[in-house]
């Protein structure tokens, strides 16, 4: 067994889901891992982790709005505006969303559905550049059952 670790550079222009499967799957081609678990995990608490549609744009389109009515902005209700109206509402979004994500890697590739992609899901309105911690534990072709 071999252990790979490294962290991706996610820039967001605001609010939305980022698609960074490619990214994700380069860094394993990069490491030249066959078979193992790639665990991704994004240190931020207003930003997550999110597998999704990435067929179809307008399902990004749905869940963006979904997160807006779940946690809206400016409520008379929030306490923690210090950096903001957007401020309490993307620590809403972000702990109802994950920070970490576990994928099986079969021949060289994340085991996504047809239709799935890895998403950083930016929760402020301004633009960030999030990291995402990519760890990723190779097992040797002769250790696969």
């Amino acid at each position: 067994m071999k252990w790979y670790k490294d962290t991706l550079q996610i820039s967001t222009s605001g609010k939305g889901l980022n698609d960074f499967t490619q990214q994700a799957q380069a860094r394993l081609q990069q490491w030249d891992v066959g078979h193992g678990m790639c665990f991704l995990y994004v240190p931020h608490t207003s930003a997550s982790l999110v597998i999704s549609e990435s067929y179809d744009s307008t399902a990004r389109v749905d869940l963006e709005a979904f997160m807006e009515r779940l946690a809206p902005e400016n409520q008379p209700w929030h306490y923690h505006s210090l950096e903001g109206g957007d401020d309490s509402p993307s620590h809403m979004r972000a702990m109802v969303t994950n920070t970490s994500l576990d994928i099986p890697v079969e021949n060289g590739k994340l085991c996504l559905g047809r239709w799935q992609g890895i998403y950083l899901f930016e929760h402020r309105r301004r633009e960030h550049r999030r990291q995402v911690l990519i760890r990723c534990l190779s097992v040797d072709s002769s250790e696969v059952a």
